[in-house]
């Protein structure tokens, strides 16, 4: 076997321009809409069950 053993498939030679790399700055504002609608979701859902709990606790 030997030391040295060359890959299967060789490495590109160059990487591609950067006008033909697509890189994303920012996520898309559907995102922060979906986060945002989340946190408030479960905020409210936390805010019910600690209701829930104190009027069993009060009975």
């Amino acid at each position: 076997m030997p030391e040295n053993p060359t890959p299967a498939c060789p490495a590109p030679s160059s990487p591609e321009p950067a006008s033909a790399q697509y890189v994303e700055n920012k996520p898309p504002r559907g995102l922060y809409v979906r986060v945002f609608v989340y946190v408030v979701a479960t905020h409210v859902l936390l805010a019910f069950m600690s209701l829930l709990v104190i009027i069993a606790k009060s009975r």
